[in-house]
């Protein structure tokens, strides 16, 4: 994939999930892994972008080591991207794009959780085209501790030979991947719908508490 049509397809999916509600606001993000043909690095939505109404010429360019090249300042969730890009390729080098959204049925599960993995195999589509789905304990938005726990999951998970293609944020939403935006959009839609079904019988979420709610007053003056 060409650097131009990557920048095509990072907008087209990102319509495609903002029209049909599985992004809102500008919560979520998109990212590809250019091939070395194409100078290598990366593209990504930049920060505070609504993913209905990006434009190619204005999505981050980054280099290698992620430092910035051009366009609109790139999500801070880049450092999360990098790391499941180098976690995931030695048991899938074609991963090429990383998608994250704030999908309201995964993240409700995910307020009410009771195991290490956000579903159980309940459908054969989920068990087929998504597959294990760990959770991850709440980190604040963007804190690098949360890559961290990623890369390790995904690859303890390779080692075991269930390679991921999916993480859970708890309280945050979920993280795909794969070997291009078309497919990966895929995964996160099988995975969304599964969530939803599930949430058929939702329990009342507990509530952040108060260290986690100031760290998030301090860090991005929340409101609460």
């Amino acid at each position: 994939m060409t650097e131009n049509k990557a920048r095509e397809e990072i907008c087209r999916i990102g319509k495609s999930l903002f029209d049909r509600g599985y992004v809102h606001a500008t919560a979520g993000n998109i990212s590809v892994r250019l091939d070395a043909s194409e100078g290598g690095g990366y593209l990504i939505t930049p920060t505070d972008a609504c993913l209905g109404f990006l434009d190619p010429a204005r999505l981050a360019r980054m280099d290698a080591d992620g430092q910035q090249l051009s366009g609109d300042s790139a999500s801070k969730t880049i450092t999360l991207h990098r790391g499941i890009y180098a976690a995931a390729a030695p048991f899938d080098p074609a991963t090429r794009c990383v998608i994250h959204t704030h999908s309201t049925h995964c993240v409700a599960l995910s307020l009410q959780a009771t195991s290490e993995e956000l579903l159980p195999p309940v459908t054969p589509y989920f068990v087929m085209k998504v597959g294990h789905v760990p959770l991850i304990p709440y980190h604040r938005p963007g804190d690098p501790a949360a890559a961290a726990r990623v890369g390790e999951t995904i690859t303890r998970y390779g080692r075991q030979g269930t390679p991921l293609r999916a993480v859970m944020l708890a309280r945050l939403g979920p993280n795909v991947w794969h070997d291009s935006p078309a497919a990966a959009m895929a995964v996160l839609e099988e995975l969304e719908e599964t969530a939803r079904l599930v949430c058929l019988a939702c329990a009342a979420p507990q509530p952040l508490n108060a260290a986690q709610i100031d760290v998030l007053r301090t860090t991005f003056g929340a409101r609460w």
